[in-house]
């Protein structure tokens, strides 16, 4: 019997509304034989990078979508539910449909959005090539108007998509027994025919298995801060939204297996891969016109006499070493990126760290002013930071007195325009506790209780499975890193046992935990790119802050430069307390000047009164 691929499919990227965990769901696709996999999320391709990862080991082809909501005009700004959108579902063919489909995300994000991130057909006419385009659920702009009995409109939008997607245009039928079903499908056979538009069909997937109907109503609820029990709230119909087998379609569509056929086709013409690791770093031009390697020689030859005075053969060795690894991986400009933004925050008066993690290891980093630590001195070693065995990029933390940070990010977005600089994605998730308590509040369990069961839950096991390990669901199989582990709490084993409601609770909340709640923007991270970012990744929104709509991991595996501009108000207090002792006793404080070894400094760190010094004010260091 042939296979059969799902092209609708939401995962927890589908931000509480899908409760298809991509992890899972790929693994039950490879059990099913399935050749390849969609992902078509809300809106967004938050979850591209890794579903493309997770699938290729697997042995699964992804397809990467995403499913749009579509306005009439970006610049009329009404309504505020998805009603007000229509939804398009489109898939990537090649290199040109992902530009794209990231680009209609970007323009969705940073100028459609209004409650949703939209587009428009005006939008949408300019970025057909290379793209897939079906038709849609029951939400979609062309069921809509047959379900309004608008069929001439449902008509000429089957027309509009046929003219701009050519044979790329497929109508996408559907089936969860609903009356509503039956009624499109009817007329979309009848618009396939007299239009030569071929017929695919879909499963709108939500959830895995037909029982996580339940899972991801309460989701939903959580998402609108609904009870299960509120008549009023928004809710998928049925239980059929799961990843069904290809016998289960073949049951539901029992007249159009060749509807089914026709994913196969689809999936076929999808050949779009990541490339990773191949660096899209931004150029530097130094201002006075020269070459940045002889530039970054120059640097080098007088940041050495500034530090050191003369030269010795130790420190020309070590330099001339760091200066080959740095040159054979094509570090160069990167260094020198760092030092520009550095030496510019410095020349504003704005604060900047002497240095931490591996970087400090490195003489040249010292030389030029990135770090203020001497390697030499305190026998740091180079490697930790950078060799030539090293797959993954360098990375400076460069601490920023707090308040002035963004002006840091402020001078690299002019240095590198605008466009080529946004922050990085972050996402909010469904930890154990919270996971739990917001499953009781959704099936109005007595908070109390849910309050008790997290208390006695503790802080004993570590991601991943906490609730799994807390309640003794947890089961190692032999070979597993855990195998040999007992995990339980006793109580909380009695409490699962002894107790529905709070089973209930449990068994749905280990479902959803770590699943991503909401997006924010990485405190720290800033991605800097060789050309406008919106060529390159999908970009997102949150606030008035773009973002990537990968988060930092994905992005430097992507090729891109990922910089840390971290924020620190230690550095705020130490620049108050030297301007005050300049004021009062006449005294300039230059740390390079005063040096470490003052034993008094010492004595007193050993007394435990350090609050208020970094990384030596924790309980645990007093």
């Amino acid at each position: 019997m042939s296979s059969f691929v799902h092209l609708h499919v939401h995962t927890e990227y589908s931000l509480l509304d899908g409760a298809a965990r991509m992890d899972k769901m790929i693994k039950v696709a490879a059990s099913y034989g399935m050749p390849a996999l969609a992902i078509t999320d809300h809106g967004n391709m938050y979850g591209a990078v890794h579903f493309a990862k997770s699938c290729k080991k697997a042995g699964i082809k992804p397809i990467i979508g995403c499913e749009f909501y579509v306005a009439d005009d970006l610049s009329v700004k009404q309504g505020k539910t998805k009603l007000e959108g229509k939804d398009m579902n489109d898939d990537i063919k090649n290199d040109v449909g992902y530009k794209n489909i990231a680009m209609l995300n970007t323009i969705a994000f940073r100028d459609g959005y209004y409650y949703k991130p939209r587009i428009d057909y005006k939008t949408l006419e300019k970025h057909t090539e290379g793209v897939i385009c079906l038709s849609a659920c029951l939400a979609g702009t062309i069921p809509q108007y047959i379900l309004k009995g608008m069929h001439d409109e449902a008509e000429k939008m089957v027309v509009w998509f046929k003219e701009r997607f050519k044979d790329d245009f497929y109508l996408e039928m559907q089936n969860h027994y609903l009356e509503e079903d039956a009624i499109v499908n009817k007329k979309l056979k009848e618009f396939a025919t007299k239009y030569d538009i071929k017929l695919v069909a879909t499963n709108d997937v939500h959830y895995i298995y037909k029982e996580d109907a339940e899972t991801q109503d309460v989701l939903m609820c959580v998402q609108m801060r609904k009870t299960l029990d509120d008549p009023d709230r928004l809710k998928l119909p049925g239980d059929q939204m799961y990843f069904k087998t290809r016998e289960e379609m073949e049951k539901v569509f029992p007249n159009d297996f060749e509807a089914l056929d026709t994913t196969l086709e689809i999936a076929d013409k999808c050949n779009f891969s990541f490339v990773f690791g191949k660096y899209m770093y931004p150029r530097y031009h130094p201002d006075n016109g020269q070459e940045p390697e002889p530039f970054f020689r120059d640097l080098i030859e007088k940041g050495l006499v500034r530090r050191y005075g003369t030269v010795t053969k130790e420190i020309r060795e070590r330099t001339e070493h760091e200066y080959g690894v740095i040159a054979g991986q094509g570090y160069i400009e990167y260094y020198l990126i760092v030092w520009d933004y550095i030496n510019a925050a410095k020349k504003m008066g704005i604060p900047v760290g002497p240095g931490r993690g591996s970087g400090v290891g490195s003489i040249i980093a010292y030389a030029i002013g990135i770090t203020d630590v001497d390697p030499l001195k305190y026998d740091l070693l180079f490697e930790r930071f950078l060799h030539t065995e090293r797959v993954s990029a360098p990375d400076f933390d460069v601490d920023f007195a707090d308040d002035r940070r963004e002006e840091v990010i402020d001078y690299v977005r002019r240095r590198y325009s605008d466009p080529c600089v946004v922050k990085i994605v972050t996402f909010g998730t469904m930890a154990a506790k919270n996971a739990i308590k917001d499953v009781g509040r959704v099936l109005k369990v007595p908070y109390n209780e849910t309050d008790k069961v997290t208390k006695l839950m503790g802080n004993v096991y570590k991601r991943p499975d906490i609730i799994r390990k807390s309640f003794g669901m947890y089961h190692p199989k032999e070979g597993d890193k855990d195998y040999g582990t007992e995990y339980g709490i006793g109580e909380l084993i009695d409490i699962y046992n002894q107790n529905p409601e709070i089973k209930r609770v449990v068994d749905i909340a280990y479902k959803v935990e770590d699943a991503p709640r909401q997006c924010s923007t990485h405190a720290c991270g800033v991605i800097i790119g060789r050309e406008p970012l919106e060529n390159v990744i999908p970009l997102s929104r949150n606030g008035e802050d773009i973002t990537t709509q990968y988060n930092m991991k994905e992005v430097e595996e992507l090729g891109l430069l990922k910089m840390d501009f971290l924020g620190l108000r230690n550095l705020n207090d130490i620049q108050t307390a030297i301007r005050y002792i300049k004021e009062n006793h006449g005294v300039d404080i230059d740390f390079d000047k005063l040096g470490y070894e003052d034993p008094k400094v010492y004595e007193y760190i050993s007394t435990g009164n350090t609050m208020g010094m970094f990384q030596l004010e924790s309980g645990g260091f007093q």
